[in-house]
């Protein structure tokens, strides 16, 4: 079901947000409200690959990667909207070997702070796993630092932390954090 936008809507609960999935022609039309969300992102701490403070031009930069990815089939990028703005995101990376084809990572939940809290985050990965498991892919693979936020949500909707490796990566002030790794088995 398209509404003539391009954006095929994926999930709606009449509360005004809707998770949709995005081509890569509409990531390329809010390439400007997806930097605005990771520079945000990073901006409140959220461990996701940058340190603060993350310029426009370079979160720009890493989605123009994104949707190269999305049109040559190797992700699948989800959008949350609100009165047709972005306020968050979450990828599924489908680019794995032939021999785990079976697999997809989550990558880079996203949910613009000031729309934090209303359970945006949890639909998106609720979306995600239909997404995957639609495609026939039914392990799902994530890290994120440890003991936050974002571990607390994977838990709650049923991830397992395989480990935790210590120092794994500079958090957005500089500092050194722990990485949980998380997976998700669904058959």
């Amino acid at each position: 079901m398209h509404d003539g936008s391009g954006i095929k809507p994926a999930a709606n609960l009449n509360d005004g947000i809707e998770i949709v999935e995005l081509s890569a022609d509409d990531a390329e039309r809010r390439l400007d409200e997806l930097s605005e969300v990771l520079v945000d992102a990073v901006d409140s701490g959220a461990s996701v690959s940058f340190l603060r403070p993350l310029a426009i031009d370079d979160a720009r930069a890493f989605w123009r990667k994104v949707v190269h990815s999305v049109r040559e089939g190797g992700a699948v990028l989800l959008g949350a909207m609100i009165d047709d703005r972005l306020v968050g995101t979450v990828q599924l990376r489908l680019d794995t070997p032939p021999n785990q084809q079976h697999r997809i990572e989550v990558v880079k939940l996203l949910v613009h702070q000031s729309h934090r809290g209303q359970g945006i985050g949890r639909r998106l990965m609720q979306q995600l796993e239909r997404s995957a498991l639609a495609r026939s892919r039914y392990l799902f693979v994530l890290d994120t630092l440890s003991e936050s936020p974002a571990s607390r949500l994977y838990e709650s909707i049923g991830y397992k932390c395989a480990g935790v490796v210590p120092d794994y990566a500079k958090l957005s002030d500089g500092s050194m954090g722990a990485t949980a790794v998380y997976y998700k088995l669904v058959k």
